[in-house]
């Protein structure tokens, strides 16, 4: 890529027992369950985006004006209403993503999409950092053609930011799938607790100033 290396990247490669988008075993049953789908207000949009681990893009887009909410899940697969543990082994087909309400009026589409290309690393195959698997593809599930199109339009206009190849996926939209609650909203439940969220979320959060 033609970006530095962020200390975020660093953090990966010198942690590398530390890095790795895994929570810690919970036995409390409505932790385990799924999370409510996100409510859409009238006149509101939504997107569906994989950039590799979900806490860390959940976190992002919950902190940015015009966004509703951001609520983790899985979606790209073929089996129903997928656990935790059945993506993480890479054979039910999803991808961790997140579903992005947000208002056009305050934060167009494309402007999601900027974010997007900002929270991650496009030219990676299957792969944000430590977190390796078809699971952490870079993906973007789009709704309708006019997000089609803008999203290709977008991936085009960010290749010009890195040296290597964007290999995200512009597929359209199937079944989003909430993840367990216990997901949503992890970094802020676990910052202080998790590694991953010390030395890997929270270098991303503080480089576009949403470390708040």
């Amino acid at each position: 890529m033609k970006r530095k290396i962020m200390p975020w990247v660093l953090a990966i490669s010198l942690l590398p027992a530390l890095a790795s988008c895994e929570p810690a075993p919970t036995r409390d049953e409505d932790a385990m369950k799924p999370a409510p789908m996100p409510e859409v207000p009238e006149g509101y949009q939504t997107a569906i985006l994989g950039a590799g681990c979900f806490w860390c893009i959940e976190a992002a887009y919950n902190q940015i004006e015009g966004v509703h909410t951001a609520v983790s899940g899985y979606s790209g697969g073929h089996v129903g209403n997928p656990t935790y543990e059945q993506v993480v082994t890479g054979e039910t087909g999803h991808a961790e993503v997140v579903k992005v309400v947000f208002d056009p009026e305050k934060i167009p589409f494309e402007r999601v999409l900027a974010w997007f290309w900002d929270l991650h690393d496009p030219t990676t195959l299957n792969r944000q950092g430590n977190d390796v698997g078809t699971q952490y593809r870079s993906a973007i599930f789009y709704a309708d053609d006019s997000q089609r199109e803008v999203a290709e339009a977008s991936k085009k206009a960010a290749q010009s930011n890195f040296e290597d190849p964007i290999v995200t996926e512009i597929t359209k939209a199937g079944e989003f799938y909430p993840a367990e609650n216990y997901h949503q909203g992890y970094y802020f439940e676990n910052k202080s607790r998790n590694p991953y969220c010390r030395f890997v979320i929270k270098p991303k959060l503080k480089k576009l100033d949403l470390d708040h």
